[in-house]
C-alpha cells in the first residue's frame, strides 16, 4: 500500500512538472500573455487588457525565455519588425522590465516631432483629426483630441494607419530634436502620444535593440475596466468589456 501510494506521488510529480515545461515552451517559442497596466497605448490597447503576444515573429533571442538567461548574443531566425507593429520589448536600461509601444522607426529612419506632428525621414506623416476622445480609467478622466495616423508605405508593405491622441501640440515630446535610429535598433512611441514615456525620452527608454524585442502584439483575449474587484462576483459580468474580446490588435 506504501509502494502504490509513493508511486502515485511520483507520477503527480511528472506530470506537474511536464505540464510546466510544456507551458514554458509554448511561452517561449509560441504565445506569451501580458496585460496592460499604464494608458500609454490608449486608444488602441486600454487599462485592463490580456493579450497574447507572438513569440516567433522576430525570431528568437535570450528575451524570449523566461527571466532572460544569459545564453547566446542576437536573434535566431531574427527579422525586423514593420512600422505600425506593437511590440513588446524588454527596457534597454535594466533588460527586464516589460514595455509594450508601437514600432515607428526602423534602423536608419530619421524621425522628429515638430508641433505634435510625426516626421519621417524629413516628410512630414499624415493624420486626420477624428475628432474627441474621453480617456478614462488612466487617471483623471479628460477629453483630448484622436487622430487617424498614417505611416508611410514600405515595399511590399500596405501603409498601416493607427489612431493616436494629443492633449495638445505643445507638450513636452511634441517639439523634439532629429534622431537617427542606430543600425540593430529601432524607435517605439505610445499611441497616447503626451502621456507615453518611450524613445522619445533618450535617458529612460532610448532607441531600442533589436535583441530587446519579445514579440509582437497579435489580439485581445480578455479585457476589464476594473469597476469590480476579484471577490466582487456579482460585478463580473458589467466590468467584462465584451466587445474587445478576441479582436486583433492593430
Amino acid at each position: 500500500m506504501a509502494k502504490q501510494k509513493t508511486g502515485g506521488w511520483l507520477e503527480s510529480i511528472k506530470t506537474i512538472v511536464y505540464a510546466g515545461l510544456i507551458a514554458i515552451g509554448i511561452r517561449t517559442i509560441a504565445f506569451e500573455p501580458f496585460n496592460i497596466p499604464s494608458g500609454s497605448m490608449i486608444p488602441t490597447l486600454l487599462v485592463g487588457d490580456y493579450l497574447f503576444v507572438s513569440k516567433f515573429s522576430y525570431g528568437y533571442s535570450r528575451h524570449s525565455m523566461p527571466f532572460s538567461p544569459n545564453l547566446f548574443n542576437g536573434r535566431i531566425f531574427g527579422s525586423l519588425p514593420q512600422r505600425g507593429d506593437v511590440a513588446v520589448f524588454k527596457l534597454p536600461r535594466d533588460n527586464a522590465t516589460d514595455y509594450i509601444k508601437r514600432i515607428i522607426g526602423l534602423p536608419g529612419d530619421r524621425l522628429q516631432v515638430r508641433a505634435g506632428v510625426l516626421h519621417l525621414n524629413g516628410q512630414p506623416v499624415r493624420r486626420e483629426l477624428l475628432g474627441p476622445y474621453t480617456v478614462d480609467g488612466d487617471g483623471p478622466r479628460m477629453v483630448v483630441r484622436q487622430f487617424r495616423e498614417f505611416l508611410p508605405p514600405q515595399p511590399g508593405i500596405e501603409p498601416h494607419a493607427h489612431n493616436i491622441l494629443e492633449i495638445s501640440d505643445d507638450q513636452p515630446f511634441d517639439n523634439t530634436p532629429e534622431f537617427l535610429v542606430p543600425a540593430g535598433h529601432v524607435f517605439a512611441m505610445g499611441d497616447n502620444r503626451d502621456n507615453s514615456l518611450d524613445s522619445r525620452a533618450q535617458s529612460h527608454v532610448g532607441f531600442i535593440p533589436v535583441e530587446n524585442l519579445v514579440g509582437r502584439a497579435e489580439f485581445i483575449f480578455f479585457s476589464v475596466d476594473g469597476s469590480a474587484r476579484w471577490w466582487e462576483i456579482w460585478g463580473w459580468p458589467m466590468a467584462i468589456r465584451w466587445t474587445r474580446l478576441f479582436s486583433a490588435v492593430r
